[in-house]
């Protein structure tokens, strides 16, 4: 199987210092993307500059160092928007995290539910996209319903419609753009084109795809997407909510304190304009700068040849591990409409135990239910092993992860170690 020709993934390698590193008398094959990405050294040297040189907070302080950091930050928000496609920077509002995006749109817009209302979601959500919605319905006596998925791990989308899932009562619908389980990338603006025919809201979870993939908000169809910071070779501590303007214009405040206010008196308040309605207290101003360089190194690779690559190495994977025995993998098995991310169970092992025993071989993957156990109770399990492959992946260290398998498939049933299972070191 032939890989990318015109893709450099040992130039990419080379930016990312962490890389470098190993794991006893193993070189570190880091599969763990999904859970955050590793950072090149120009975010790392973009951060330090701007403590070094630049501190100071955003919009209060009129001198040197405080015009440095409000250009900075307010750039920032420029080069984001110009990366997802908004129409003006005033749409991206900088938050802690997505979670913290999610939870806005799930108490903003669920001050408009009311009982009879119904709030759609899938069974493939993280808890972000879930928890959120499951108290807005709480707090208001709205019905919260969701998309089932079909054997091969994507939205069950002729069921749905044979139930009416979307329908004139549905005021928002909120689905991942793609799963950080099963790697299924969904039809998204299809789906929106649906909720948006019954006057109800699109809400987007795009953690799993703005780091992979080109997403233009101008062309997805969402009218509020969500996505983080650290997954796209961004700083920690940092999430993106962007939403037409017009909608945040008339959604309310979610949190209270200072910057996001108009004038505020002993009674009442009145408060900004987005995006500093919702960006209260002191934001992520380091963050934001280190994110801004995270958007053009990602443009510099060209996000069409990371998604290239990442299909390219989903294939490989998937071929590999499926001739593994006892492995189950969850979700679509051909690298079409997924992720490089691939879920995967092992006969007769605990994902902890294997995924114990795979870190001493230096292939780091995660185990347990990744923030989806509504999903593994769906697909009748408890927890699953996860390897998740990003624009530094190589097939070297598929090679390894499919030998760490097979060695901790081993090790753990009691089956004769021999061939490539026996454990033995990739460079």
């Amino acid at each position: 199987m032939s890989g990318a020709t015109d893709y450099d993934v040992e130039a990419v390698r080379a930016d990312f210092p962490i890389l470098t590193t190993r794991v006893g008398n193993y070189p570190l094959a880091y599969l763990d993307s999904a859970n955050t990405s590793q950072k090149p050294q120009v975010v790392i040297d973009a951060v330090a500059d701007h403590y070094a040189h630049h501190n100071a907070n955003v919009a209060r302080a009129m001198h040197k160092l405080g015009l440095e950091a409000t250009q900075a930050y307010e750039g920032g928000r420029e080069r984001i928007a110009r990366f997802i496609g908004a129409e003006r920077p005033e749409e991206v509002i900088a938050l802690s995290n997505a979670s913290e995006g999610l939870n806005l749109c799930a108490y903003t817009l669920g001050s408009r539910l009311k009982p009879g209302d119904e709030v759609v979601v899938s069974v493939m959500e993280h808890h972000s996209n879930l928890v959120p919605w499951q108290l807005a319905c709480q707090r208001t006596g709205a019905t919260l319903r969701w998309f089932d998925i079909t054997d091969e791990g994507r939205l069950d989308l002729e069921k749905a419609e044979r139930e009416g899932l979307i329908n004139e009562h549905t005021k928002v619908v909120s689905i991942a753009l793609a799963s950080n389980v099963l790697g299924t990338v969904n039809p998204v603006t299809a789906i929106a084109a649906q909720a948006h025919a019954v006057g109800a809201v699109m809400v987007v979870d795009a953690s799993q795809a703005v780091p992979q993939m080109p997403v233009d908000v101008s062309t997805l169809g969402a009218d509020l997407v969500a996505f983080t910071g650290h997954k796209m070779v961004g700083p920690t501590g940092i999430g993106i909510l962007w939403g037409h303007y017009d909608l945040l214009a008339d959604l309310p405040p979610f949190l209270g304190g200072g910057e996001m206010i108009e004038i505020v008196r002993m009674d009442h308040s009145t408060y900004a304009e987005p995006p500093h309605r919702f960006e209260a207290g002191t934001p992520p101003i380091a963050q934001m700068v280190g994110l801004a360089k995270a958007a053009d190194y990602l443009d510099g690779v060209g996000m069409a040849a990371i998604a290239a690559h990442e299909r390219d190495i989903a294939d490989y994977a998937l071929a590999g591990l499926s001739g593994l025995k006892g492995l189950r993998i969850l979700g679509p098995t051909e690298a079409v409409d997924r992720t490089g991310t691939i879920s995967f169970t092992i006969e007769g092992v605990h994902p902890h135990d294997a995924m114990s025993l795979m870190d001493s071989h230096g292939v780091a993957v995660r185990g347990g239910h990744h923030c989806a156990r509504p999903l593994h109770e769906r697909l009748g399990i408890q927890a699953s092993l996860r390897a998740s492959a990003y624009l530094y992946t190589t097939r070297g260290e598929i090679d390894a992860l499919v030998d760490a398998v097979e060695y901790a498939r081993d090790f753990f049933t009691g089956r004769t170690l021999t061939g490539a299972g026996a454990g033995r070191s990739h460079s």
